[in-house]
Formats: structure tokens, C-alpha cells, sequence
């Protein structure tokens, strides 16, 4: 993986958040029914921790994001990988064994069902400081879009982050994402000039990705 990075102003992340999720716009639509249409009880959408037997439904979000994300960026044989038992294993051994720090896992519920999910920890660049925290991933089914989903992880992220200390995040997004990166700046997450190639396939394929990032804390005035 080969990294290079600049750095320009950084954006403040706040509560504000535009109505968008990671990978997709999250406006409220209309069903495209009459008016008169009465619709039944519409269920609760929360944030919660994950627990290990979530494991299965973040796997299953998460491959069906990646597919729709990397369809046309990488190989057919690579994209036929994003299993969701692929992805569901590591997610329940980190579960079952968490790692020490601020690392934790969200997920998004529409009711009792998992539809979406974010992941934070200590940001893993290496031109970060020891308070830059970092937005590893953060996805909503494809079918649960447009629902607000996106803005709630994001905002629970962040929370969480503040409360351990961090006075920085940092995200990073495909390139080919337009509408993950408007989300993020829509919200106070702004691109720093960084990027990176990361390595996708064993046969060395790679994608680019830009980095984004916001001040979590408010900087005391120079005097």
C-alpha cells in the first residue's frame, strides 16, 4: 500500500448532519401511492452496541455495500469474496474478544433488525496524533436508504469518540464514492488532501481512497 498525504483545513463534526446515509441519499420519498393511503405501524430505528450474535446481520450489510461499492472498480473474482460469512467471522471474533481502547462497533436497527453499522477506534494513519480518532467503516443496506440511518451512526460515532478524548476524526471514502463523500462534508467532514492505494486482491489490484476529516473539539483562541 503505497500512502501520500497532504493536508489542508479540517471541518468541525457536530449534530447538524444533512439527512444522507454512507451510500446513498437518505431524503424522504414518497411510496407513490394516493394520499389516502394509511399506512400501519412503522418500526422504532435506534443505534445500539453490537453484540456477538450480530455478527451474521453486519455481515450481511457489509457485503452487500461492498458489492454495490466495488462492482465496477475491481475484478469479478474478487467481488464474488464479499461473502457475508466472509465478513461475519471477523466481526464475531472482535466481538467475543474486543480489543482495549475506544475500539467499538454500532449497529443501526429498524426495529429488532440490523441495517446498517460503524465501526471507530484510534486512527491508524501514520501521520496521526495519539488523540485522532478514526471512522473505519460505515455502511447501510442498500434497502434501508433514505431512512436517516446514516446520519444516526454518524452521530453515535462521533459521540463515542468525543467521550474517550479524541479531539479529531478521520475517514476514508473510494474515490469513485461521490455520494459518500457529500454525505461526510455535508456533516462537517471535510477531504485533508491525504489519499492512499489499498490493495484489494491477491493479485495485487488496488483501489484509491481519499481521506476526510473534522475537529471534534473546539480550538481555544490564540492569545
Amino acid at each position: 500500500m503505497s500512502d501520500s498525504h497532504g493536508h489542508s483545513g479540517h471541518g468541525h463534526a457536530g449534530h447538524d448532519h444533512a439527512g444522507h446515509d454512507h451510500a446513498g441519499h437518505d431524503h424522504a420519498g414518497h411510496d407513490g401511492h394516493g394520499h389516502g393511503h394509511v399506512a400501519g405501524p412503522v418500526p422504532d430505528a435506534s443505534v445500539r452496541r453490537a453484540r456477538v450474535n450480530d455478527a451474521p446481520a453486519v455481515g450481511l450489510v457489509q457485503s452487500e455495500v461492498w458489492r454495490d461499492s466495488y462492482a465496477e472498480i475491481v475484478p469479478a473474482e474478487v467481488l464474488a469474496t464479499f461473502e457475508p460469512q466472509a465478513f461475519a467471522g471477523p466481526w464475531r471474533e472482535s466481538l467475543s474478544n474486543p480489543p482495549e481502547g475506544v475500539w467499538t462497533l454500532l449497529v443501526a436497527c429498524l426495529g429488532q433488525q440490523v441495517v446498517g453499522f460503524v465501526a471507530v477506534g484510534p486512527s491508524q494513519d501514520p501521520d496521526a496524533d495519539e488523540l485522532a480518532g478514526e471512522i473505519t467503516t460505515i455502511a447501510v443496506h442498500p434497502a434501508a436508504r433514505r431512512q436517516g440511518h446514516g446520519s444516526r451512526l454518524l452521530n453515535a460515532a462521533v459521540d463515542i469518540l468525543r467521550e474517550a478524548g479524541a479531539t479529531s476524526l478521520g475517514v476514508w471514502a473510494l474515490t469513485t464514492q461521490e455520494d459518500v463523500q457529500s454525505f461526510l462534508r455535508s456533516s462537517g467532514i471535510q477531504p485533508d488532501g491525504a489519499y492512499r492505494d489499498r490493495v484489494v486482491s491477491p493479485a495485487g489490484d488496488t483501489v484509491r481512497e481519499v481521506r476526510l476529516t473534522a475537529r471534534l473539539v473546539d480550538d481555544a483562541p490564540a492569545g
